[in-house]
């Protein structure tokens, strides 16, 4: 009998260094992620409130920033990093098709568009004869300004142009005379004292601290220039894609956005954002 006890006694010790052993082969490794952002409002995005719903998913995340916009694309599809959001829709399709890269959009995030931004004027009906304007001096954002501008009918372009190329030769009408200062798009914010006002681009203005808010006027971005997450095609329908859109979509990312004094609250909302939670 005491035998009998004995070998139940080793065989109960079995069972459970067995289910131990078990347990511990159960236990969920931490997932990494890397995700690629360049300097300005979108690294500060993940960081504030994309990373921490990550972190409670079960993910290490690390953040690499990149100096340029080509790299990224280019780490994405080989490997380096995991995910990126630093470009919109547009930009991202051109790149992958030119670059032949297998990478794809997940979800599209609140993005800054352009805005008017004056220190001396509260409204464009401000406007004096002869004011001077400063716009960026790059083609891209100078067709930008110009276009903000025609919208906001301060100017008129000639019809029939090439928006995305407009040029100051493209002005038809300027009824107040303004007088345009083109400047690096980044001195823009520090000549404010010096200009009647002056158009910003998204990045820009978010580096120099002004508040969307404060604008005269924002730039109106069509879906296609809002930014987006992107990951290799591959992991679109993968665990790591769907966390990545679930964490973009979640209540928590919603609230971290509009929250009083967050610097992501007037960013334009993409389609599924107004969609699910209004404007």
């Amino acid at each position: 009998m005491k035998i009998l006890k004995k070998i139940l006694g080793i065989a109960m010790i079995g069972v459970l260094a067995a289910n131990v052993l078990a347990g511990c082969g159960k236990k969920e490794e931490t997932k990494k992620i890397t995700i690629g952002v360049c300097a300005g409002p979108y690294g500060e995005m993940v960081k504030q409130a994309i990373s921490p719903i990550l972190e409670k998913k079960g993910y290490k995340v690390k953040i690499t920033e990149f100096s340029d916009y080509i790299l990224p694309d280019k780490a994405l599809a080989n490997g380096e990093i995991d995910a990126n959001l630093m470009q919109h829709t547009v930009y991202l399709e051109k790149f992958a098709s030119d670059n032949k890269l297998d990478i794809d959009k997940i979800v599209t995030v609140p993005t800054a568009g352009a805005g008017i931004f004056s220190n001396s004027r509260k409204s464009l009906a401000e406007l004096k004869d002869g004011d001077k304007v400063a716009i960026p001096n790059d083609p891209s954002n100078l067709a930008r300004a110009l276009g903000i501008l025609a919208k906001e009918n301060v100017i008129t372009l000639k019809k029939g142009i090439d928006d995305t190329k407009a040029s100051e030769n493209d002005i038809a009408s300027n009824p107040k005379k303004l007088e345009f200062e083109t400047l690096d798009a980044a001195q823009i914010s520090r000549n404010l004292d010096s200009v009647a006002i002056g158009v910003i681009p998204g990045n820009y203005a978010y580096a120099a601290n002004l508040d969307f808010g404060d604008a005269l006027a924002l730039e109106t971005l069509a879906e296609g220039y809002k930014n987006v997450i992107a990951v290799k095609s591959e992991d679109v329908d993968s665990q790591l894609g769907k966390d990545l859109k679930a964490a973009v979509e979640s209540e928590e990312f919603y609230k971290t956005i509009i929250k009083d004094g967050s610097k992501f609250k007037n960013f334009q909302k993409p389609k599924w954002w107004i969609e699910k939670y209004g404007k």
